[in-house]
């Protein structure tokens, strides 16, 4: 039997933690410069109302009291003033101007040695004013320690000894920066797991909310704003990326409205909604998540004007175009402004699908053409170039399950490799200038079928770049998230049915990537590529499969979920088997 490893929460115990030991620690340092303070201006300077040693005693123990109490009833330590705005530094200097309001009507009440106005001023604000700057250094150091340079070093350095803080290292740096639209319930569980994540993409710094009775105040540490007071402006100040709608009942004319006006403004906007009570004997209700959630580092954005140049004006015939990667490339295309794009396949309702999603997007601005056909078949593809003469192709047509063509091993050949070859033989009867194919790391050292043809596919690529007219290339990438052959289906519909959620070893690791940045990255290489080259794309950092499995599990709001661990050795053995049946 595999290892068995139930998710938990404990994990999320950590972060919180480590928040309140920074609290604390700013009440440290705000004590520290107090202490300065008062022994500046109650010791040393005697001014015309010399103290005596009760007088200041008694002064230090009542504008101490006056200023950390009401510190600590205004909720000024339970910020994250690591990424404080204007608004924490308000409360800070309002907070400290009641405190000395209360300071000075305590002065005249109760029997303590007397000081003058300007000496009490000159204790509460000298005191605001460096507490002020210990939090703008600490944040400006958070800032700028993640640079690579010998200051920035420095500063990551002087932040790891004052507050315990690596910000090189710190993931929150890179992560994506939103607003949440809604406080109650299903917003605060929003901002709450967001928080105590440290592998989450996303860092909640805001709240909007149209109740009256929760703006101006804070959930978990955050602040929630009114609609009104939502300017960009200060979106802007804030370093506001996205937009994620939390509220589950929100009138759909209100939702409409605000998605729009967030949608002008460039922003991304996403809707979440938390699982509710599930039923007796049914499934599991999860929540639909962003792929870029299981990425544990921003998207990639691959904008090149080059590259949009360079498919300007071009007819280009795109292979495979209603699949995953297929319909993305359509996507990215569309906005080049070529000159025709033609999509062929051979599953006619994924085609259906691109056709109908561009010509919402782009009406008749693009001319779009669907045939659906088999690259296998040579006749019928040919009429295809016959009747369009395609300036480039893109191949993104193949057989790429791996399992699959392991028993089906003759159609993967057929399909993958022979389908290839007629590609590249009409693009060289019809004078196509570029071919590029989509391909695969599993064509290095190929272990199975389906990465044994894409090598074949890539051999065919570059012998024909030997003698013939046409440009070639092929592009290998890895694991793509949210992909048809990806493992994300698979667990999702294994956490539906309440798991087991199945890995194969807890120590592999994958390198993945979206979509979309598998797309750009194709399009950026073929620009690139003079003749025959094989890219390989920068995948990022490794994941652990583990750790994409148990991420799934959390972001889809269900607990129980088991993760077994099955093994190599049972997969591998299987494989060989079918293989050899295959073979004959």
């Amino acid at each position: 039997m595999g290892e068995v490893k139930r998710y938990n929460n404990e994990a999320k115990l950590k972060i919180p933690k480590a928040r309140h030991s920074i609290r604390w620690m700013l009440v440290l340092y705000d004590v520290f410069i107090y202490s300065f303070v008062a022994v500046l201006l109650l010791v040393l300077y005697g001014g015309n109302d010399k103290l005596t040693s009760i007088g200041i005693i008694q002064q230090i123990a009542l504008s101490m009291t006056c200023v950390f109490i009401v510190r600590l009833v205004g909720n000024v330590y339970g910020q994250v003033w690591r990424y404080g705005g204007i608004q924490c530094y308000i409360r800070l200097l309002f907070a400290d101007f009641i405190a000395f309001l209360i300071y000075l009507f305590l002065e005249l009440l109760l029997p303590v040695d007397r000081i003058t106005f300007a000496r009490m001023l000159s204790l509460v604000s000298v005191n605001t004013l460096g507490a002020l700057s210990i939090r703008m250094m600490y944040r400006y150091a958070y800032k700028r320690g993640n640079q690579d340079t010998s200051f920035g070093k420095f500063l990551a350095k002087m932040l790891k000894i004052v507050s315990g803080i690596e910000t090189a290292n710190d993931k929150e740096v890179q992560k994506i920066k939103v607003a949440i639209i809604g406080a109650g319930r299903v917003g605060g569980g929003l901002a709450e797991e967001l928080l105590s994540s440290s592998e989450s993409a996303y860092l909640p710094r805001c709240f909007i909310d149209a109740n009256k009775e929760k703006t101006g105040r804070e959930v978990h540490g955050i602040p929630v704003w009114s609609n009104e007071d939502t300017t960009f402006k200060k979106l802007a100040e804030y370093e506001i990326q996205e937009i994620i709608f939390a509220i589950p009942n929100m009138a759909a004319e209100r939702k409409k409205k605000l998605y729009e006006r967030y949608k002008k403004a460039g922003y991304k906007v996403k809707v979440y909604d938390y699982p509710t009570v599930y039923a007796p004997g049914g499934k599991r209700q999860l929540r639909e998540f962003d792929i870029e959630e299981l990425l544990f580092r921003k998207p990639l954005a691959v904008a090149d004007e080059r590259t949009n140049a360079y498919y300007k004006d071009k007819v280009i015939l795109l292979t495979g175009g209603g699949g995953s990667i297929g319909s993305e490339l359509c996507r990215q295309l569309a906005k080049m402004n070529p000159k025709q794009i033609i999509i062929l396949d051979i599953y006619e309702n994924g085609a259906y699908d691109v056709q109908q999603e561009l010509k919402i997007a782009y009406g008749n601005k693009l001319n779009l053409q669907i045939e659906i056909c088999s690259i296998t078949h040579k006749s019928a593809l040919e009429k295809v170039f016959q009747c369009y003469h395609p300036q480039i192709v893109i191949n993104a047509a193949a057989h790429k399950h791996v399992p699959l063509m392991e028993h089906n091993c003759v159609e993967a050949i057929y399909n993958n490799v022979f389908g290839t070859q007629n590609l590249v033989e009409l693009c060289e009867q019809y004078e196509t200038e570029r071919f590029m194919m989509v391909s695969t790391d599993k064509a290095v050292n190929p272990t199975n079928v389906m990465g044994a043809t894409k090598r074949m596919c890539e051999m065919i690529v570059q012998c024909a770049s030997t003698y013939g007219k046409v440009k070639y290339s092929a592009t290998r990438f890895g694991n793509v998230l949210g992909s048809a052959g990806s493992v994300i289906p698979l667990f999702k519909r294994q956490i539906a049915n309440g798991g087991p959620v199945t890995i194969t070893d807890k120590r592999i690791i994958r390198y993945f990537m979206t979509i979309p940045e598998a797309s750009q990255l194709v399009l950026q290489s073929g620009m690139l590529a003079k003749n025959g080259e094989i890219f390989v794309l920068d995948m990022g950092k490794s994941i652990r499969i583990l750790e994409l499995a148990e991420n799934m599990i959390r972001l889809s709001g269900v607990q129980g979920i088991e993760i077994v661990e099955t093994g190599l050795k049972d997969i591998i053995g299987t494989t060989s088997e079918n293989l050899c049946f295959s073979m004959g």
